[in-house]
């Protein structure tokens, strides 16, 4: 991923670990917990800014999230680090409602590119946006609980907090 040269970063608290975000002039740029699967290694060279607006936008929509007050964010993104491809696999992602829950392979229809499911995968574990891009709402073809860049007990705490999974299950 390329990221903008104008990028900042911020840490804060979440209930599911530690959460670093990332913001530019166009938007909200990353998201990552802490301990993340493809953490960018720039990140420690970012200038902490906690006060940049878009940054403080996802503080407060986060922490209304994880309050169960919030299920749509309203932040303006900068996913430009990606490829075309990938960029269009996290607009497909943009659209899975909260609550609900899609696979990789209609990830994969939805973008006019049925044979290309384990690029899909790829492009959704690179997902710099975690919980505002919903990548932990794409499960495996039989419904199972595969694969998260920040682990699967996150991934099933953000599925129960939108209700798409019983809180039993697990």
């Amino acid at each position: 991923m390329k990221f903008d040269a104008s990028i900042v970063q911020a840490n804060i608290p979440s209930p599911l670990g530690n959460i670093t975000l990332a913001a530019t002039a166009q938007g909200l740029a990353g998201l990552w917990f802490e301990g993340q699967r493809h953490l960018p290694t720039e990140l420690v060279s970012w200038p902490s800014a906690p006060n940049h607006p878009v940054i403080q936008q996802a503080c407060e929509q986060l922490a209304e999230y994880f309050a169960g007050q919030r299920r749509h964010f309203e932040l303006p993104l900068d996913l430009s680090g990606g490829t075309a491809f990938q960029q269009a696999v996290w607009q497909a992602l943009l659209a899975v409602a909260p609550g609900g829950t899609v696979s990789y392979g209609e990830i994969s229809q939805r973008i006019g590119k049925p044979g290309a499911v384990r690029a899909v995968g790829a492009a959704i574990g690179r997902n710099p946006v975690s919980i505002v891009v919903p990548c932990h709402r794409v499960l495996g073809a039989n419904g199972s609980l595969t694969g998260y860049a920040g682990g699967l007990a996150r991934k099933t705490a953000l599925l129960q907090l939108e209700g798409a999974l019983p809180e039993t299950l697990v």
